[in-house]
C-alpha cells in the first residue's frame, strides 16, 4: 500500500520549532542538589567540655604570733637603768648588749640578749628600776620566727599534714611563704574546729597580732571541667545543658573544686568533648532545637 506523507502547515511548524528551542534552552535541575533547609531554633554559644586539674586548697584564717618569745631581765634586785641601746623592732644577735644598769653600790652591769631575734617590746627607760622579778625589760622573738595560728573545720583537718606548703597573705605585709608546722590533736567541742599552726618564712617585718589568711595546697584533682556559667542550679538539682543532634539535652552532674571561673565535674553524664551550652539558662528546655555557635565564632 502506498505511504501517505502529510506536511505541516507553515504556522504549526513555526510553533513546534519554538517549543523545541525552549526545551533545549531550559537548564536542568540536579536531582542530588536539594535546597538547603533554613536553620531551626535559637542560636546558642557552645564549647567543648575539656579536662583540667584543680588544686585542693584548705584556707586558714588566723593571727600572727611569735613562735617563741624570750623575756629579758637582770639577775639582781635594785638596779637602775642607765642606758638603753635597742628599741622595739630592732634585730639583735645572741649576746648583744641591750642596756646598761647601775648597781646600788656603784658600778655597772650589762643586760644581753640570750638569743638572736627581733625585739618585740621594751619597758626599759633611763632612770627606771629593774629587777629579776619585775617586769621584763625586753621581749625578744627568737630567730624572728612567727606562726599563723588559726582554726579549721574538722573535715579539713584530716587533709592537712605537717610540712605542707602554704601561701599566706598578711595584712600590712603582703604575701609570704609558709609551711604547716603543727596540728592540734583535739577539737573544740562547741565549734568543732581544730587549731593549726603555720610557720611563716619571710624577711619582712611582721606585726604581732596582725591578721592573715593561709592557703594550704593539699593535692590536686583532675577531670572534666566546664565554665561556672555552664552550671544551672534548680529544683532538679545541678545540671549542665548539652547540645546533641541540634537539640538540648539536660545532664545532672555533681560539681567539685573551682578555680579561675572553671568548675570540676566529679560525677554525672558529662564526658570530655561534649558540646556544652556556655551560658545555661532556664529558657532552654529538654529537646529544644538550637543552632550551636562556638565561643570563638560568637566573639568575632
Amino acid at each position: 500500500m502506498p505511504m501517505t506523507v502529510r506536511t505541516l502547515s507553515p504556522k504549526f511548524a513555526s510553533l513546534f520549532a519554538a517549543g523545541a528551542f525552549c526545551l533545549l534552552a531550559a537548564p536542568t535541575l540536579a536531582a542530588d542538589d536539594p535546597a538547603e533547609p533554613a536553620p531551626k531554633g535559637a542560636a546558642v554559644t557552645v564549647l567543648k567540655a575539656a579536662k583540667a586539674c584543680f588544686a585542693n586548697i584548705v584556707e586558714v584564717s588566723g593571727t600572727i604570733i611569735p613562735r617563741e618569745e624570750t623575756q629579758v631581765r637582770p639577775e639582781r634586785m635594785g638596779l637602775k637603768v642607765s642606758e638603753v641601746l635597742v628599741d622595739a623592732g630592732d634585730s639583735v644577735t645572741a649576746g648583744q648588749v641591750l642596756a646598761r644598769l647601775t648597781l646600788p653600790e656603784g658600778g655597772q652591769i650589762t643586760v644581753q640578749s640570750p638569743v638572736a631575734g627581733l625585739v618585740s617590746a621594751t619597758t626599759a627607760s633611763v632612770g627606771a628600776m629593774a629587777s629579776a622579778k619585775g617586769e621584763a625589760l625586753f621581749s625578744v622573738i627568737a630567730r624572728s620566727e612567727f606562726d599563723l595560728v588559726g582554726m579549721v573545720p574538722t573535715r579539713d583537718i584530716q587533709k592537712l599534714q605537717v610540712n605542707q606548703t602554704a601561701r599566706i597573705k598578711v595584712i600590712g605585709a603582703g604575701e609570704v611563704d609558709g609551711r604547716v608546722r603543727r596540728l592540734s590533736t583535739t577539737v573544740e567541742p562547741n565549734s568543732q574546729l581544730a587549731q593549726v599552726f603555720v610557720g611563716v618564712t619571710t624577711n619582712r617585718r611582721l606585726l604581732v597580732n596582725s591578721s592573715g589568711r593561709a592557703q594550704i595546697r593539699t593535692g590536686q584533682s583532675c577531670g572534666v571541667s566546664v565554665p561556672l556559667t555552664a552550671i544551672l542550679y534548680g529544683s532538679a538539682g545541678t545540671v549542665v545543658q548539652v547540645v546533641r543532634r541540634g537539640r538540648i539535652e539536660t545532664r545532672r552532674v555533681e560539681t567539685g573544686l573551682m578555680s579561675a571561673g572553671q568548675v570540676e565535674i566529679r560525677e554525672g553524664g558529662l564526658v570530655e568533648g561534649d558540646i556544652v551550652v556556655a551560658r545555661a539558662g532556664a529558657l532552654l528546655r529538654e529537646g529544644d532545637p538550637v543552632r550551636p555557635v562556638t565561643a570563638a565564632a560568637a566573639g568575632k
